[in-house]
């Protein structure tokens, strides 16, 4: 199946990045961090306003289409100062998933961090978000750290750190 990642900038895609983010995050989060979370989250981190804000300061986000429909979003935060590329967000739509599209998300991302030099991808994740932890361990990541974050509003993440080496010196 054929997987076309765009990048995002004009104000048509942010808006689709935003719509998406609503839809996957109420399926997948609310059941990890409440509804409550979920809607501060959107808002704060995934709306269009702040998408552009990230953008601008130097996030690089791109849609992904399979079977011609936006299907899934990830955002790449390059760290030259740690050799590192930052996966920031890598989301698919529930009725795209198992059709290869994380896969291809995630060796788009790794394509770019060896393009960049850069030795190593790394994210976070819930540590009660299992599914994704155990992807990412299929796929070469493993734990490396653990934090709790306070985002604001009275919420936290409790996450896992998770490294894969891509590029060795």
């Amino acid at each position: 199946m054929s997987v076309e990642i765009v990048s995002v900038s004009t104000n048509d895609c942010i808006d689709c990045v935003a719509t998406l983010a609503k839809e996957i995050w109420a399926q997948h989060f609310i059941s990890i961090v409440g509804e409550s979370q979920v809607n501060y989250m959107l808002m704060k981190f995934q709306s269009a306003d702040a998408i552009k804000s990230q953008i601008t300061s130097g996030s690089e986000y791109y849609l992904a289409k399979i079977e011609n429909e936006w299907a899934g979003y990830i955002c790449l935060i390059p760290d030259p100062d740690n050799n590192k590329m930052i996966l920031s967000k890598i989301y698919t739509k529930i009725s795209m998933r198992g059709k290869g599209l994380g896969k291809s998300m995630l060796e788009y991302a790794e394509k770019k961090c060896v393009s960049e030099n850069f030795t190593s991808i790394l994210l976070t994740v819930n540590k009660f978000n299992d599914g994704p932890i155990s992807w990412y361990k299929r796929r070469g990541f493993f734990v490396v750290d653990e934090v709790i974050k306070d985002i604001g509003g009275g919420f936290f993440m409790d996450d896992y750190i998770m490294e894969k080496t891509v590029l060795t010196s």
